[in-house]
This record gives structure tokens, sequence and C-alpha cells, in this order.
């Protein structure tokens, strides 16, 4: 495996490229996916915690915004925590696409909001699971807003929080259906 992580220094924030290079190589090899190509390329120019991972059989691209690795009390410094969470979110979703049975998902920009909380849900619950320490309400919320307020929502979001495997086309009609009973 070869990792790289740009830019080699930054502008706008204080962040190592080091430091997140050793992050990336601990959850590369925690989640299994020491054995291809992954290029962690951080937008410094945005403050938005959006991520955007693209996969191909050769590379896992991982392109987030600097608002994502950054301390939310402490504007554009580094966060240990926040900058595991967010490359271990987006190399669950590319692991995901490579060999978890989402190679049919749609791409990330063809998700629906729903489908992406769900998929966002199935996500985090393992990177709980993995004793990474995250807000689990913020993602209930999260669900909630896209999917309604109910008990049979909250049900979803827990079998999906819980979940250990499932594949695009469980997640996707999980999702649906739970659209669907609260429209």
């Amino acid at each position: 495996m070869a990792l790289t992580v740009t830019p080699d220094t930054y502008n706008f924030v204080a962040f190592d490229t080091a430091y997140t290079a050793r992050i990336a190589e601990r959850m590369a090899t925690q989640l299994g996916l020491d054995d291809i190509d992954i290029l962690l390329a951080i937008n410094e120019n945005s403050s938005l915690t959006r991520i955007d991972v693209t996969v191909t059989d050769a590379l896992i691209t991982i392109a987030p915004h600097s608002g994502a690795l950054e301390d939310t009390r402490r504007p554009r410094q580094q966060s240990e925590l926040n900058t595991t969470i967010t490359i271990a979110r987006g190399m669950l979703r590319a692991r995901d696409r490579l060999r978890g049975g989402f190679a049919d998902a749609p791409a990330d920009a063809e998700l629906t909001l729903p489908q992406a909380a769900a998929w966002d849900t199935y996500i985090m619950g393992r990177i709980a699971h993995m004793d990474i320490v995250l807000n689990k309400q913020a993602w209930v919320y999260n669900f909630r807003n896209r999917h309604g307020f109910s008990d049979a929502v909250d049900a979803v979001f827990e079998k999906l929080w819980n979940c250990e495997s499932t594949t695009w086309a469980e997640l996707s009609s999980l999702s649906a259906n739970t659209v669907s009973v609260t429209a």
C-alpha cells in the first residue's frame, strides 16, 4: 500500500501531514485496507465538514474539507478524534464499495439524503464499535431528519447502527421503507 497525504504544508490551517498520515496508516491497517493505494487530499480552503470519496480498483481517494478534521473548540487546529473519525468514515465507505456488497450503490453525489443518512448510520455504528468516541445522538438526529421522527424510525436507526454487515440493497430498502412509512 502507498499512502499519500496532500498538501505537504498548509497555509490556512494548523494541520500536520505526518500526523495525519500516521492516523491514516493506523486506520487502513485496522480496517483491512493496507493492500490498496490511498490518497488523502485535504481541502484546506473550506471549513465545511464534507468528505468526498472516490474508489477504483487501484486507488481510494478521500478528500475531506478541513472542517472535518478540525477541533470544534479551536478553529483551524487539527483534532485527533475528528481526523480519526473522518478518515475511518472515508475508508469504510470505500471498503463497502470495494468489498462489502455496495458495488451497485450510486455515486456519492447521486445518493438521496435518506440513503446517505442510512449509510452514514451504518458507518458510524461500526466506528463506535471500534471504541472511537463519538456523539451518537447527533447521528440519531441526522437519521431522523431524513427519515422522520417516530419509534419505527428509531428502530431502523438502531438496526443499522448495530449491524455488523449489510449490503447496499438491504440498506437502501430499509431506508426507502422507513421513509414511506413515515410519509
